[in-house]
């Protein structure tokens, strides 16, 4: 068995539900357990890029990625900021509904969490901020990832897990042991339960919040489907 975890790297992007739902399971996880986590940053804009479209850093406002540019004002203070934000910022735009990817929104986001709402403008005038972010993006890619969520237990790298309903309590805590035990088996690569029709209409109506609040179209690995009983579309892996 591996040793006790005691510290991850978990990567994420604000506009990624899924990335959120599992960041509530490891914040569960962590108040039970002696656990570090250390928020790192992925661009689901970026790795889905189209070519001859920009970068996102190229554009003076970008969804995900100006959102993770303010978290990286953040971290650089606390990384204790970092996680409040991520958690306020995510609840906010898949469980709520709101466009924290709106400045003005994301200012008011800041206010409730006693930050100052400068740190958008501050964000948006760094220019450093984006270097950060690509380090993060580019580890996750060079490790052979391509979306979050994915952990890092020192340099190995695992996706997901990839949640609808993240577990509580002792539930939360057996995912974990699961999850960590992966660590043992180096060339264990995957492992994956088929969506039935069923599951995309839970899906749907569990990230019906989020697919009324995006302004941007989601990309999962290729193949356009349209959820049941949903107007807005998504991919399939």
């Amino acid at each position: 068995m591996p040793e006790q975890v005691t510290e991850v790297d978990f990567h994420f992007d604000v506009i990624c539900p899924w990335a959120y739902q599992t960041s509530k399971w490891i914040r569960t996880v962590r108040e039970h357990v002696d656990l570090t986590i250390n928020w790192k940053f992925f661009s689901l804009e970026e790795i889905n890029r189209k070519e001859g479209k920009k970068h996102p850093w190229e554009r003076e406002w970008s969804y995900g990625w100006s959102m993770m540019r303010i978290g990286a004002i953040l971290r650089r203070t606390d990384m204790d900021d970092l996680d409040r934000w991520y958690e306020r910022a995510g609840c906010a735009l898949h469980e709520e509904g709101y466009r924290p990817h709106e400045p003005a929104v994301a200012k008011k986001l800041l206010e409730e969490l006693d930050l100052d709402p400068q740190i958008v403008d501050q964000s948006m005038e760094d220019l450093t901020t984006h270097a950060e972010i690509r380090d993060d993006h580019q580890r996750v890619v060079d490790a052979g990832g391509y979306g979050v969520p994915t952990l890092f237990f020192g340099d190995h790298a695992l996706f997901g897990p990839v949640l609808l309903d993240p577990p509580e309590g002792e539930a939360a805590l057996r995912l974990w042991d699961a999850v960590t035990a992966w660590i043992e088996f180096p060339t264990l690569y995957e492992i994956q339960k088929p969506k039935e029709v069923g599951d995309q209409i839970l899906i749907a109506e569990k990230f019906r919040p989020y697919l009324e609040a995006r302004d941007w179209v989601s990309i999962d690995r290729g193949k356009v489907i349209e959820f049941p009983d949903t107007n807005q579309k998504t991919e399939k892996p």
